[in-house]
């Protein structure tokens, strides 16, 4: 009988608990309404694996989630579409900073009115000065500075870096740290984010110095057609080529030995993370104990490639 009066007690203190912080403002996971916009276009295959993250952690948090992005990479219309998440007044904002001088005011207006900012991907060097809470992403630089090392450990002297965004931050970063880690010659290639234009591109550059041993793709918009112009050349194989993140094509090339290694920031665990952060900060005003919660980088090598060509296809790696 005692025991049962200590349950019935603890009970009424448990539900007078709950009544207390539900008083005081804890609010409902389901009124939760988070925005995310980022500047990678919905054609971009690395995006599309961000985007199904969120969707993911919207479903397993039970919260609102709008994903946002220019059609282009365009700041100014990416810095307008933050302009309009934060006239919405959302419960929190979830933004990528590839330009911080182009997107600073706008993220700056979403501060002052006492929206809580989190970034992902890029903007690891920027976040802070911002006033944005926590980063979840890899450190660029880092990330380029182990594939150059990499490459000079394979006997890499000549490098081509084929950028293309040039202006993104994150993508200019990849290329200094690759340079380098490399320690030799490298030569950054702007391109376009048509394929057939990237493909032609390198092609040229190829053929205007012969020289050149070892390529790193700054994303696989780069990536696949890179990996197109070393087959026509003859190339594929012999060249050195790495690239960041990660595509069912180009792992399919590691495989087979065309492609060395793939730099992977797990870019499935940034749309996820950015959600699950913004919701525990809204809920309960908790964040994690690093200002930057590392995804990556990691390595696939053609040794591990093949573990992961299914999930990729499937849009989660």
């Amino acid at each position: 009988m005692k025991k049962l009066g200590l349950l019935v007690l603890s009970l009424f203190v448990v539900i007078g608990l709950m009544s207390t912080v539900h008083d005081q403002g804890l609010k409902e996971r389901s009124d939760i309404r988070i925005v995310v916009v980022v500047h990678g276009t919905p054609d971009d295959p690395f995006w599309s694996v961000v985007n199904n993250a969120v969707e993911i952690a919207q479903s397993d948090f039970g919260v609102q989630v709008e994903y946002r992005a220019p059609d282009t990479f365009d700041m100014v219309l990416m810095a307008q579409l933050i302009d309009a998440a934060v006239a919405s007044n959302p419960d929190a904002l979830i933004v990528s900073v590839p330009d911080a001088a182009a997107l600073g005011d706008s993220i700056g207006g979403a501060v002052e009115a006492g929206i809580p900012v989190f970034s992902i991907n890029s903007g690891s060097d920027v976040f802070q000065e911002l006033g944005i809470l926590r980063h979840i992403g890899q450190t660029e630089y880092e990330a380029g500075l182990g594939g150059g090392k990499r490459m000079k450990a394979l006997g890499g002297t000549n490098g081509l870096c084929i950028n293309h965004q040039v202006g993104n931050v994150a993508l200019d970063l990849r290329c200094e740290g690759f340079a380098d880690g490399l320690e030799g010659t490298v030569e950054v290639l702007a391109v376009s984010q048509d394929p057939i234009e990237i493909q032609n591109a390198v092609t040229a550059a190829l053929q205007a110095s012969p020289d050149i041993d070892t390529i790193l793709a700054t994303g696989p918009l780069g990536g696949n057609p890179t990996l197109e112009a070393l087959r026509e050349a003859g190339l594929a194989g012999d060249m050195l080529f790495g690239v960041f993140d990660l595509g069912p094509d180009l792992l399919q090339g590691a495989v087979e030995g065309e492609v060395s290694f793939l730099i992977d920031q797990q870019q499935f665990l940034q749309g996820y993370l950015g959600v699950q952060t913004a919701v525990n900060y809204v809920q309960f005003s908790v964040l994690p104990g690093n200002e930057v919660i590392l995804t990556g980088p990691g390595f696939v090598t053609p040794d591990n490639a093949a573990d992961v060509i299914n999930l990729s296809a499937e849009g989660f790696r």
